[in-house]
């Protein structure tokens, strides 16, 4: 088990977790309530943290983690469901429609 990253607040750690959860990658997230001890620990130690199960994943965990704090490229172009046929633009990785996952390999 190995430290990916910290993140600066509990939402996003949660939506990071989320992310590398929905591409495979096991990860646990620690310091989860440790907000609450600022001042009487040093606040470097009570951000969220993002643990990784297994190491091999660091190299992948990092390039979904980056794709994920920049968001899609402003080129990107819209999506169609390939259930239902809803047109989504590409931040969109599920369709608002009928909850279809987005397969990158059909784009």
């Amino acid at each position: 088990m190995k430290r990916l990253t910290r993140a600066p607040n509990l939402i996003t750690a949660q939506h990071w977790m989320n992310v590398l959860s929905t591409a495979g990658v096991p990860c646990q997230l620690h310091n989860r309530y440790l907000n609450g001890a600022l001042g009487e620990i040093p606040a470097d130690q009570c951000a969220p943290e993002i643990w990784i199960v297994d190491d091999r994943d660091e190299t992948l965990a990092l390039r979904i983690l980056e794709g994920a704090r920049n968001g899609p490229a402003s080129n990107a172009r819209p999506w169609r469901c390939a259930k239902c046929g809803e047109v989504l633009e590409a931040q969109f990785t599920v369709c608002w429609q009928c909850g279809t996952a987005r397969d990158p390999l059909n784009d």
